[in-house]
C-alpha cells in the first residue's frame, strides 16, 4: 500500500493552467440566477518532471480558485520555492504567487513623523516565474514568446538547463495532460452532447479521474529500466501500480481504536 510518509511529492517545478468544460449549458445562456450552471474550469497545478497533478481546484474562472490553487501546491509541496514556475498570462497568477511565496520586507519612512509605512510584499531572490505569451492569427496560435516575472534572466536560464523536462518557458506538458483528461472524462470532451448535467457530479468525476490518472495509470514516458511507472511513483508517492478496485477500497480516513 502507499505509505502516507513519503508525502510531499518530489516535485521541483510547475505549471499551471485552467481546462474549460461546461454544467447544463455554456455561460452565454445561463441566466443570473443559475449559479451551478456553465463553464466550469479545472485549475491545475502539474509537474512535468513526474507527470503528476498536484493540485486541482474545479470551479469558476475566478481570482479565488486560482488563490485556492497557488495555495494548496504550496501546502501540499511544502511551501518550498520551486526551480521554476510557469503558466499562461492569467493575470490573478502573479499575485497568487506573490502572496503565497512573497517576504515582507520593511519600508523606510519618508517623513519623521507618523505612522510607519506598511511593510511590502516582494518576491523572493530565488523565486522564478515566468509566462507564456501567446500570439495567435486567425484563432490559431503561430507563436509563443517567454515572458519573465521574477527573478532574472540568469536564474531562469539555470533554471531551465538543470530541468529534466522542460529545455524553454512552456505549458505544454500541462496542455497535454488537459488533452489526456479529456480523453479520459467524456463530459469534457469538445463537441459532444457527453457534458455534464450537475455540478456537483461534475466535482465529483474531476477528483475521481485526477485520482486514477495520479495512482492508476502508468505513462509511457516514465517507464524505467522497462518498469513501467505511475506519477505518484514517479514522484515518491507511491511504491506500485494502483488497481481501481483498491483505490476504492483504501480506507480515506484512519481512526484510532482509542
Amino acid at each position: 500500500m502507499m505509505n502516507w510518509s513519503l508525502f510531499p511529492p518530489n516535485t521541483r517545478e510547475v505549471q499551471f493552467d485552467e481546462k474549460w468544460a461546461f454544467v447544463g449549458k455554456k455561460e452565454a445562456h445561463c441566466a443570473p440566477e443559475e449559479k451551478c450552471k456553465g463553464d466550469a474550469w479545472d485549475h491545475i497545478a502539474f509537474d512535468p518532471e513526474h507527470r503528476l497533478v498536484v493540485s486541482i481546484v474545479p470551479g469558476k474562472r475566478t481570482k479565488e480558485n486560482v488563490d485556492a490553487l497557488v495555495h494548496d501546491f504550496a501546502s501540499r509541496t511544502g511551501h518550498r520555492l520551486m526551480d521554476l514556475i510557469t503558466s499562461d498570462e492569467h493575470k490573478p497568477y502573479k499575485d497568487a504567487i506573490l502572496r503565497e511565496y512573497g517576504d515582507l520586507v520593511p519600508q523606510p519612512r519618508r517623513f519623521p513623523r507618523g505612522r510607519p509605512p506598511k511593510p511590502k510584499l516582494e518576491p523572493p531572490q530565488d523565486l522564478v516565474y515566468a509566462t507564456v505569451h501567446k500570439v495567435r492569427k486567425k484563432g490559431r496560435v503561430v507563436s509563443a514568446q517567454p515572458r519573465l516575472i521574477f527573478g532574472t534572466e540568469q536564474q531562469l536560464e539555470t533554471a531551465l538547463e538543470t530541468s529534466s523536462a522542460s529545455k524553454k518557458v512552456n505549458i505544454a506538458f500541462v496542455e497535454r495532460n488537459n488533452a489526456t483528461g479529456r480523453h479520459r472524462n467524456a463530459r469534457k470532451v469538445r463537441k459532444s452532447y457527453r457534458f455534464s448535467k450537475d455540478w456537483d457530479i461534475h466535482k465529483g468525476m474531476t477528483w475521481l479521474e485526477c485520482a486514477f490518472y495520479n495512482f492508476c495509470w502508468p505513462v509511457r514516458t516514465l517507464r524505467k529500466e522497462a518498469k513501467e511507472r505511475t506519477p505518484a511513483m514517479a514522484a515518491g508517492l507511491a511504491h506500485h501500480i494502483w488497481s481501481i478496485k483498491e483505490w476504492f477500497t483504501f480506507p480515506a480516513v484512519f481512526r484510532s481504536n482509542e
